[in-house]
């Protein structure tokens, strides 16, 4: 343990005296050991635990050879598409190419398959016919039961069947993958191995499944859209570790697909372990070539303090991977890490990020989550905060104060972003007053995706008059302050339940809040969340009522433009979205209009977006401190 690098060819076997493995770890990433990447996670606990693993990083698809180059492990592989989704890595939201990979040397696009878990799995089994094969990560977390897949345009079958993998190891994988790796290393049979918390596994009958949920079988799910919904919310409210119960979904009547319960959360010392491993912090040095990797740029000098999320955002698949419950490493972990980041040579004295999913959440929702769970069918913080909601910023604050006061710290960020509701929650505004003072550079993003009330309510966000309330109380703790901060607000376009009238109402609010935000982001329907199975059944899964879905690309690109009135480039597509909600008492040349009705005709914006306005206060200010200048010099 500790050796450096895990060995990536044969000839770091022979360096470690090594002739077969126990693990190989087959990954769609670069190798980058990095407790950021999961793999680098996963593999580091097995060593730990004093398994001989090796990594195989982006292998040759092409070539069943690439999958041999450790020789066929004692125990097993491990596949993981890597730390995205393989088809959101590759595709955005209108299904266009991406041109980079971040998680790849040199940011080169095309060193993994669509569908990578599918292909390294059946790549993988091609040679090794009987050597078993775990599935992890968030490509088979996340499609470990049947799913809607948005590339295809089809419910596919869980993930487990289409790789020709054993067994899935799905959220966050520490407790699951050493249970496995004990379990093989007794002499179980994989195919035994059907009864550890955190798995997905297939079966021939139920005969050995005991205290289980039957869901509808994959083939009622194609039949009937509807059942698909119902499936799902029994899945969603399944995900507790403490309350979830066995899953079974049916294929036919000799192959049956068994979720077991979550893994149980980490405890701090726990997850103070797993950051404590010998991690080399960077990628492997055989990418120095081609740049290195980078992906790690924006979380080489960040910490996570924490994992899971009690937000329950719809469009979000956290409550399937990670789960609601908080888990929250010591000060003293995240203080050492802190100061071993000093010591690198590329430190420039700013801790980029500290926290996780959501970074101000240091703490479970409630007194009870740690022991029974959280609740089944009710929200923390949705649509209200929950009575029995701690709202308490007073652990984090002390962490925040800890790694500033590190020599060589200039500046400790807050980028992850905040739940601003729980902001509002917490009755003491001493995290306020210290995110503004002190965790600010100018701009602070939050996420409050819509204006109209009906959409946010599908998002499962709160509603519009809670985020008013929060810039209120920021700008007035800015001007307490004496800082010129703004707030930068993530909007989504397209979700469910967004019609052109509510994309009109965005524009509207956008013109009064006077902000046009740069980049808008498309409602994606990925594996596994709630807006998902509202993009394809076309019901809000939670009570079964219709949801209205733009789905055809030419609404989509209105709603989009909306957001955005103000760029030229997006006027035809804004005047037409404008008819065909009959608010032309929007296109004209009074100061609550959004187009003039000219194209072409100067609307108050230059080209680059900036309103005529704020382009005569800026040449103002520019001529008045010349003045000034000219002044000082007589």
């Amino acid at each position: 343990m500790g050796q450096g690098f895990l060995p990536i060819c044969k000839e770091d076997m022979e360096k470690r005296g090594w002739t077969q493995l126990d693990f190989v770890y087959v990954s769609g990433d670069a190798y980058v050991d990095h407790p950021s990447f999961g793999p680098a996670i996963i593999t580091r606990i097995l060593e730990s635990y004093g398994y001989k693993v090796g990594i195989i990083a982006q292998p040759d698809w092409k070539d069943k050879n690439s999958v041999t180059i450790l020789g066929e492990p004692r125990l097993g592989f491990l596949v993981s598409a890597g730390n995205m989704d393989s088809m959101v890595n590759h595709y955005s939201v209108s299904k266009k190419r991406r041109r980079t990979d971040a998680y790849t040397p040199g940011g080169v696009a095309g060193h993994r398959p669509d569908y990578a878990a599918v292909v390294y799995g059946n790549l993988i089994r091609q040679t090794y016919k009987h050597t078993p094969i775990i599935l992890g990560g968030i490509e088979a977390s996340l499609r470990r039961m049947a799913h809607y897949d948005y590339w295809s345009n089809k419910l596919k079958r869980s993930i487990l069947l289409d790789s020709g993998a054993d067994i899935i190891s799905y959220g966050m994988g520490e407790r699951s993958i050493i249970a496995i790796a004990e379990a093989l290393d007794a002499g179980l049979d994989v195919k035994d191995i059907t009864y550890i918390d955190g798995t997905v596994c297939k079966v021939k009958d139920l005969d050995s499944v005991y205290d289980y949920i039957r869901l509808p079988s994959y083939e009622d799910l194609k039949t009937d859209k509807l059942e698909y919904a119902r499936s799902f919310y029994t899945q969603y409210c399944n995900t507790d570790p403490f309350s979830g119960k066995r899953l079974v979904e049916p294929y036919n009547d000799h192959l049956y697909v068994v979720q077991n319960p979550p893994s149980k959360p980490l405890t701090m010392e726990e997850m103070d372990q797993v950051y404590s491993y010998p991690y080399m912090r960077t990628w492997h040095p055989s990418y120095d070539a081609a740049g290195g990797v980078p992906a790690i740029q924006e979380v080489k000098f960040s910490l996570i303090s924490n994992r899971g999320c009690f937000g329950g955002c719809s469009f979000c698949a956290l409550t399937f991977h990670q789960g609601r419950i908080i888990q929250t490493r010591s000060h003293e972990s995240l203080v050492e890490e802190a100061k071993m980041m000093t010591q690198d040579k590329e430190f420039k004295g700013y801790i980029h990020d500290v926290g996780g999913p959501t970074a101000n959440f240091r703490a479970p929702s409630c007194q009870k989550q740690l022991t029974k769970g959280v609740c089944p069918n009710k929200q923390c913080l949705f649509p209200k905060p929950c009575k029995n909601l701690r709202a308490d910023h007073r652990d984090y604050i002390k962490l925040l104060r800890e790694l500033r006061k590190i020599d060589g710290v200039k500046k400790v960020f807050i980028r992850s972003g905040i739940r601003f509701d729980y902001v509002l929650a917490d009755p003491d505004d001493t995290f306020l007053r210290e995110l503004c003072e002190y965790h600010v550079s100018g701009q602070l993003k939050v996420a409050p995706e819509h204006v109209s009330d009906p959409v946010l309510q599908k998002m499962g966000k709160p509603e519009y008059s809670v985020y008013q309330k929060f810039v209120e109380k920021y700008n007035q703790m800015n001007k307490k302050l004496r800082k010129d901060q703004y707030l930068v607000p993530y909007l989504m376009s397209s979700h469910p339940g967004s019609t052109l009238k509510e994309a009109v109402n965005l524009a509207e609010h956008l013109r009064d809040f006077g902000y046009m935000p740069e980049q808008v982001q498309d409602f994606y329907p990925t594996p596994s969340t709630l807006s998902t199975c509202m993009y394809y059944t076309g019901v809000d899964p939670r009570n079964m009522q219709p949801v209205y879905v733009p789905k055809n690309p030419h609404e989509k690109a209105m709603q989009r433009a909306l957001i955005q009135y103000r760029d030229p480039k997006n006027y035809d597509l804004v005047m037409e979205a404008l008819k065909k909600t009959g608010r032309m008492d929007l296109v004209g040349y009074d100061k609550r209009c959004l187009i003039r009705p000219e194209k072409g005709k100067s609307s108050g914006w230059s080209e680059k977006g900036k309103s005529g306005k704020n382009a005569r206060d800026n040449t103002r200010k520019k001529k008045h401190i010349r003045n000034v200048h000219k002044r000082k010099k007589k």
